[in-house]
């Protein structure tokens, strides 16, 4: 995909500005910027310049591949758009063999488009982290829903995986219209529910319901790796990686392991 836009003609000087100013003007550019600068600097002969007008039509173009997969990220929220308050739901941490279980639930505002929202697996820990704070920032209600290991075992994964879905529903003002969930449908709900498959890659609420469980969830789990700092948590995040079960074997189980997970280890 290539950026196109017309450019202004004009007569120039190419040789008025060097070529460590040019290279100053593009890094400090903003995306909005780059049209312009392209156009100013496409016609300049010298190698070095050419190659950072490509680098600029690469993030331009970059930019706008972007811009084209966020479209589709919101499609199911043009889809239920009579709705006032459409709500993403998703949860982190149904697999660990430590800490709990998190919920997400985040109602987006219909008037703003979020780029570089996805399923939080694909994202770095670095852009989650952004993102989560333009999430926090922008969301018109977001909510956090939590069931620790004890419950865990008391009630299976999935039951309290439930529990925390309706704990972070709870915690919504407004009150959603309708729920696009991650896959399931949530018992003891009354609230209508669109359950989307891997909608953490489809939908924009579900996506940012997503980062918000997993941003919370692995900055819990570096909190505990302080406390208990022979599992390494802060790194394997409660997941069952070898130096976690040996850990486990050589340790033993801590308050915050779940007995149902690691009764093989122990």
């Amino acid at each position: 995909m290539r950026t196109e836009w017309a450019c202004r003609e004009g007569k120039k000087n190419y040789m008025e500005e060097t070529i460590k100013q040019i290279k100053d003007e593009f890094q400090a550019a903003t995306v909005e910027m780059l049209p312009d600068f392209v156009c100013r600097h496409a016609q300049d002969a010298r190698t070095a310049v050419q190659d950072i007008v490509r680098r600029a039509q690469k993030r331009l173009d970059a930019h706008q591949a972007e811009v084209e997969r966020t479209k589709l990220m919101y499609r199911f929220e043009e889809q239920y758009g009579a709705y006032q308050y459409i709500c993403g739901i998703d949860e982190v941490g149904r697999g660990p063999f430590a800490g709990p279980v998190v919920a997400g639930a985040v109602i987006l505002p219909k008037d703003i488009r979020i780029l570089e929202l996805n399923d939080s697996k694909k994202l770095s820990a670095g852009k989650r982290e952004e993102l989560y704070d333009v999430i926090v920032e922008r969301a018109v209600s977001y909510g956090l829903g939590f069931v620790g290991p004890e419950r865990i075992d008391e009630i299976n994964i999935l039951q309290a995986t439930y529990e925390a879905m309706r704990e972070a529903i709870q915690k919504l003002s407004p009150v959603p219209d309708i729920l696009l969930n991650d896959a399931v449908t949530i018992p003891k709900v009354e609230i209508r529910q669109v359950p989307i498959i891997k909608g953490d890659a489809k939908s924009a609420s579900i996506a940012a319901a997503s980062i918000l469980a997993k941003v919370t969830r692995d900055r819990l789990m570096e909190e505990y790796d302080k406390v208990f700092p022979e599992y390494h948590f802060a790194s394997n995040k409660g997941y069952g990686s070898r130096e976690h079960i040996e850990a486990i074997q050589k340790y033993g189980p801590t308050p915050i392991h779940r007995k149902t997970f690691i009764h093989n280890f122990v």
